[in-house]
């Protein structure tokens, strides 16, 4: 998705390979504390470092994913292709690690986000790009969060929301009923897809100018972005992967 004239957009595989780094670490690490109970002095979920942490990562592949919307010659089929991943993933965590359930995850707001856009697409094209960025973070700090019966952002609560809202449980849609419902990864269609579209409007400013330095990355940046330029692959591979590393040195800890 991060071609340009036949010519790939290194800095975006570039910072795409950053942020998979760093969710590689990051899912390593609760693998090893939270599944396999090996506790941790410094990593802890519930922690303020630990979540800017994961918000990073989180935070880093949406921008791009609405950044290198504009570029996809058929943004429906990977929005396809994303959806199917997506399930997969749900139908192996829910039978390999029902405790780990993702019902609404990274990869599903993706998938809508990517379908929602092009459906929207002539619309969100009418809105000048200054406009539909400060528009789009404006609604995404309003609504950061919603999924938790509130308007606001992080910490600041700006107004409380009726529990009706929440009765039905729209967890897809960001209202989700939270005495019956969790997963262990969750990024509701709201107030995630307006940071997709903060991405999506930055290509519309910043756009033109990334393309014009498309081409071949320098030589010390050429992994990282041959990791950023398979993000796919690497984000359905990567679980299993490092899920049986650990479960190899775990069993030779324990003897």
């Amino acid at each position: 998705m991060e071609k340009q004239g036949g010519r790939r957009i290194w800095q975006v595989d570039a910072l795409r390979g950053l942020a998979l780094l760093n969710m590689l670490v990051y899912h390593g690490m609760y693998d090893w504390v939270y599944v396999f109970g090996h506790g941790n002095s410094w990593y802890d979920i519930g922690a303020p470092g630990c979540h800017v942490w994961q918000q990073y990562i989180c935070w880093s592949f949406i921008l791009l994913s609405g950044f290198s919307f504009s570029m996809a010659r058929k943004p429906w089929k990977n929005g396809l292709i994303v959806a199917g991943c997506a399930l997969v993933l749900t139908a192996v965590t829910a039978v390999a690690m029902p405790s780990e359930l993702i019902l609404f995850g990274v990869l599903h707001l993706n998938a809508c986000a990517v379908l929602l856009t092009w459906l929207l697409r002539p619309l969100l094209g009418r809105v000048p790009a200054w406009a539909g960025l400060a528009g789009s973070a404006a609604l995404f700090f309003v609504t950061n969060q919603l999924p938790y019966g509130f308007l606001g952002f992080e910490g600041l609560h700006l107004a409380a929301l009726p529990q009706s809202l929440y009765s039905a449980n729209l967890f897809w849609l960001g209202l989700p009923d939270l005495t019956r419902f969790s997963s262990a990864d969750y990024f509701p269609i709201l107030p995630w897809v307006f940071l997709f579209w903060c991405g999506f409007y930055a290509w519309k400013l910043l756009g033109k100018r990334a393309a014009a330095h498309a081409g071949q990355s320098p030589a010390a940046l050429r992994p990282l972005c041959a990791v950023g330029s398979r993000t796919l692959l690497v984000y359905m591979l990567h679980q299993p992967v490092i899920f049986g590393a650990l479960w190899v040195v775990d069993a030779a800890m324990r003897g």
